[in-house]
């Protein structure tokens, strides 16, 4: 027989790794709208007093189609804390992702949480690549939900002939992007050009046209 002991030990076992997994802890009291201007924060943002909390709080606008005039046909539209407040400690946050003709949201990654999205309108080709290196891919339509799982890479590319629309929601106040070529070939300082090089096996004159065309892309203008 197992004593009574040792059976809450093991069930504590049991739990704890489920707790210690989630992206973001749970709340402890009704509502932390989070005060932005704070000077002090740790590992998130504290509450703004609940005599300056008003109904705005608790809402927020995704209804306008973002500017795609950039070089990848996107635009994403954050609801994260940063820009919604109201998420502030509850776990959760929600974006707008449109895609032009031929647009892509690029290979990109969300190190503190995994992702649901609905598919509104068009047809988008999601693709996910595991620490394997296995590239999982389906073409959906409007009505489809998709999952990436935390922290992999994956993308979505409009496959169809109307532009993309899809709202991706995560378990985190401010899940964070990472995309993959400006983690390599755009950060302040920047990744020496030998490593670069002799990473991708290449001359310093394709890694120089790489971070040219990045850099154009950033400021907006398309490829010619």
């Amino acid at each position: 027989m197992i004593s009574s002991r040792l059976l809450c030990c093991l069930t504590a076992l049991l739990i704890l790794p489920s707790s210690s997994n989630a992206a973001d802890p749970d709340p402890l009291q009704d509502i932390c709208i989070a005060d932005l201007d704070a000077k002090i924060s740790v590992n998130g943002f504290p509450c703004k007093s609940e005599t300056e909390v008003t109904s705005d709080d608790f809402f927020f606008d995704l209804s306008e189609e973002g500017n795609l005039s950039n070089a990848f046909g996107r635009a994403v539209t954050e609801g994260n804390v940063h820009e919604f407040p109201g998420v502030n400690t509850q776990g959760i946050s929600t974006n707008r992702v449109d895609l032009a003709v031929g647009g892509i949201n690029p290979p990109h990654l969300h190190p503190r949480s995994s992702e649901s999205s609905i598919v509104i309108r068009g047809t988008v080709l999601v693709g996910i690549i595991t620490t394997d290196n296995v590239f999982y891919s389906k073409v959906v339509t409007a009505g489809m939900l998709f999952l990436i799982p935390r922290g992999l890479v994956h993308f979505q590319l409009n496959v169809g002939k109307e532009n993309v629309l899809f709202f991706p929601s995560f378990n985190s106040q401010l899940p964070g992007t990472q995309f993959v070529h400006s983690s390599l070939f755009n950060t302040t300082p920047p990744i020496p050009n030998e490593v670069l090089t002799k990473t991708f096996l290449v001359g310093d004159e394709v890694i120089n046209a790489i971070k040219a065309a990045i850099t154009s892309a950033q400021l907006g203008h398309r490829p010619k």
